[in-house]
């Protein structure tokens, strides 16, 4: 039986895919698989693949024939997984060696459907821990009980899916897939959904994942269209949590952690297309529209003063453009 699937999506990162699959060799055992999704790659990333498939134990490669985006070949890899527990690995970030099997210990250990781990970053030669935001380490809970403070930082701010290893059952339950096409932000609504409806979850310190950050092919450096994404995924946060039981309570969390990302990128909207930013603004102009009202009140009166200002600078516009 397969004890551990980890599933990595790879597109046109043929310069960082050896350093990855050298990695997950220095983490293979008999019992692991290696997932690995070519997102319809047009470098030479597919060559390097099929080398890896013959030469990774444990590897298993599947071809997109059209490019997806990362949530869609996330969902092919949990299709084909046929692990106990399952993790996630970005095709140009890399692991320490054993890290794998020192994470499958932990979540056996604490019996628990998904542990959630810290990380260090990489920029260029830079280094830095990041740490889950959740101050209760090795101690089992309910996950809910970790999405609030509204106007702290807390585990679902902390999105990374490749941060943490999850129980089959969760898979089984419908809680693993992430929303089909999404371009950014999908492991937003994927967070959110795990933190209301799984079981129970716990946090670790164990570092072994090398997250490389200001990759020139990577979206959050791209000011295109598909940034826009992220509207669509907290838009989703908003929809589903507006049906949960304590919607009263989690609501605020929600919005308020959706109009500090408008707010961040707005404020950073010089590095957008001319096009894409006017995008931008009417886009986000309509989603605080869309919000539940009484609850953005609160959440802008929340907010420091020029983030809030921002958005309510956004919002007084869209309603006068409308009334002209």
């Amino acid at each position: 039986m397969v004890k551990l699937s980890v599933i990595v999506p790879f597109y046109n990162v043929q310069t960082y895919a050896p350093d990855t699959l050298r990695s997950l060799r220095a983490n293979a055992r008999d019992d692991f698989e290696f997932i690995l999704v070519d997102d319809c790659a047009t470098d030479g990333t597919p060559e390097i693949l099929e080398r890896a498939e013959r030469d990774l134990p444990g590897a298993v490669y599947v071809r997109h024939e059209q490019n997806g985006g990362l949530a869609t070949a996330r969902n092919t890899g949990l299709d084909a997984a046929r692990g106990e527990y399952l993790t996630f690995l970005d095709g140009d970030d890399w692991l320490a060696p054993g890290y794998y099997e020192q994470l499958l210990a932990a979540i056996e250990e604490l019996d628990c459907d998904f542990v959630r781990t810290d990380h260090v970053q990489c920029t260029g030669r830079a280094r830095s821990i990041h740490r889950v935001p959740h101050g209760r380490r090795g101690v089992v809970m309910n996950p809910r009980d970790a999405i609030l403070p509204a106007d702290r930082s807390t585990s679902v701010d902390y999105a990374f899916a490749w941060a943490g290893i999850y129980h089959r059952r969760l898979l089984d339950q419908g809680l693993l897939h992430f929303t089909h096409g999404l371009r950014t932000a999908e492991d937003r609504p994927w967070i959110w959904k795990l933190h209301r409806e799984a079981g129970s979850f716990a946090v670790v310190g164990l570092l072994g994942v090398f997250y490389r950050r200001g990759v020139a092919s990577s979206l959050t450096q791209i000011g295109d269209v598909r940034q826009l994404d992220f509207i669509r995924a907290f838009d989703q946060v908003i929809e589903e949590t507006a049906r949960d039981l304590d919607a009263d309570t989690l609501l605020p969390k929600a919005v308020r952690t959706y109009c500090a990302i408008i707010s961040h990128h707005l404020g950073n909207i010089e590095r957008f297309e001319p096009t894409v930013a006017r995008k931008l603004r009417s886009m986000s102009a309509a989603a605080l529209k869309r919000m539940p009202q009484d609850v953005l009140k609160e959440a802008l009166d929340s907010m420091d003063h020029e983030r809030a200002a921002r958005l309510r600078r956004l919002k007084r516009r869209a309603g006068t453009e409308v009334a002209a």
